[in-house]
């Protein structure tokens, strides 16, 4: 008795569209008719299609189907495309390296956004602009501090690392009071139960009606009915 394993089969080339799809592939590249080919290569497209419905936020959703298929039969398949034929060089070409930047951040909790605002703020000529943008600073670089050490930081702490990111170009009052930060996680408000002030609402007039049942008595002002 011989078993399957997978350990015996071939690789999957792509595994995403599975061992079915791969055999179909190399099925119809065995087939002798070029009709026949096309015919169920288009089957194969749509089958490929139904399995990965993301790819039809894709551009070229029907292209990347028509590439895979070509990649799947390593590139055997002889089938009237609608799209050119892939090749193999196309496929093994590498992305473009991205460099990472070479300058240094100083302090990484603040980030280099930090170090480009310092920048603008020494650049501006107007005093008062400039020490509102400063203090605007600080107060950032608190809440960054904040959210990458839970603990309290000293507001001293945030003026020194200003300074000396700034160069000493930006200074503020030693007794300057940086704004409150506190960490706390999102909470998502849900909204209010009015389920209970409706069934009170409701049970009100269930009282209401019950006594709109009730029989009214008659305001009898004739004293020979009372006996």
């Amino acid at each position: 008795m011989n078993f399957d394993y997978n350990t015996t089969r071939s690789e999957l080339i792509l595994a995403e569209y599975g061992r079915n799809v791969q055999n179909m592939v190399k099925y119809i590249c065995e087939l002798p008719d070029r009709e026949e080919r096309n015919r169920y290569a288009q089957a194969v497209i749509d089958l490929m299609g139904f399995l990965n419905p993301h790819l039809r936020d894709v551009a070229d959703f029907k292209h990347k189907l028509w590439d895979h298929l070509h990649i799947i039969s390593d590139y055997k398949i002889d089938v009237d495309s609608p799209y050119p034929k892939p090749t193999i060089e196309q496929a093994q070409v590498k992305p473009k390296h991205i460099g990472y930047p070479q300058k240094k951040i100083t302090y990484k909790h603040y980030g280099k956004t930090v170090e480009d605002l310092i920048e603008k703020t020494k650049a501006v000529e107007d005093p008062e602009r400039r020490l509102s943008m400063a203090q605007g600073i600080a107060n950032f670089m608190k809440m960054a501090y904040v959210q990458w050490n839970k603990d309290s930081v000293a507001d001293e702490t945030i003026l020194k690392n200003l300074r000396e990111l700034s160069g000493g170009a930006l200074k503020l009052d030693e007794n300057f009071n940086l704004n409150k930060v506190e960490f706390k996680p999102v909470v998502n408000n849900r909204p209010a139960n009015n389920n209970r002030g409706r069934s009170n609402n409701n049970n009100n007039n269930k009282g209401k009606q019950n006594n709109n049942n009730r029989p009214q008595q008659r305001n009898n002002n004739n004293p020979k009915a009372r006996f």
